[in-house]
């Protein structure tokens, strides 16, 4: 009868301790803070730092980004708070000037209007004096009346004169005589003349006398012959 199988027979123990004692090696190898790394461990960790260095960056730009347009953002509120600021300021500003002119512009058209009614009835009241109708007998009745209405018109004028300074322009002339605000007098003239324009005009005005001059000298030398 064969005999029952031993596995511990197969196995050589001088092996078995040796691979164990490297493998403790290894351990310890991995394990020491102080061991240089190695080519391999060099370059996987270059690796893994480009990698992180390339998600920095990416991480970075995507802030940038961010950055961006938050500042665009808040440079659209300021500009927004500060346009609206300013709008607010002018449109109440510019709503209240433009009342108080419609205001005055109402009241200066009433005025104006009602100034202009006046003024009609007053010039028609002039226009209908009639002197021609008049009799010896009413002369003095009419010439009362008539004197009054004038009066009341220049009343009525001069009232309409100090609310609208427009009336008080002076009429305009085509005459360049007449002008108002031109000085036509002799000096200023002769002050706008040139120094050719003088001596001809003083020429003009003198050779009569040089002329008569020139005559009686004429005269002395023939008697003195």
């Amino acid at each position: 009868m064969a005999s029952q199988f031993d596995a511990s027979e197969f196995v050589d123990d001088d092996f078995q301790t040796a691979r164990a004692a490297q493998k403790g090696v290894g351990v310890a190898m991995a394990t020491d803070p102080n061991r240089a790394p190695s080519r391999e461990e060099v370059d996987s960790k270059v690796g893994q730092m480009h990698e992180k260095l390339a998600e920095l960056k990416r991480v970075q730009q995507e802030l940038e980004r961010e950055r961006s347009l938050l500042e665009e953002t808040r440079r659209r509120q300021v500009e927004l708070t500060t346009g609206r600021e300013e709008m607010l300021q002018n449109l109440t500003r510019g709503i209240g000037l433009l009342d108080e002119a419609e205001f005055a512009a109402r009241r200066d058209a009433e005025q104006m209007s009602k100034t202009l009614t006046e003024l009609r009835d007053a010039l028609t009241k002039v226009q209908g004096i009639n002197e021609e109708t008049w009799t010896k007998d009413d002369l003095n009745v009419e010439l009362t009346r008539a004197l009054t209405t004038v009066e009341n018109a220049r009343l009525e004028w001069n009232g309409a004169r100090l609310k609208f300074p427009l009336l008080s322009t002076p009429a305009v002339t085509t005459d360049p005589a007449v002008q108002p605000g031109v000085d036509n007098s002799l000096p200023n003239l002769l002050q706008q003349q040139s120094w050719a324009q003088l001596c001809k005009l003083g020429l003009a005005l003198t050779w009569p006398v040089a002329l008569t001059a020139i005559a009686i000298v004429v005269v002395l030398l023939l008697r003195t012959r």
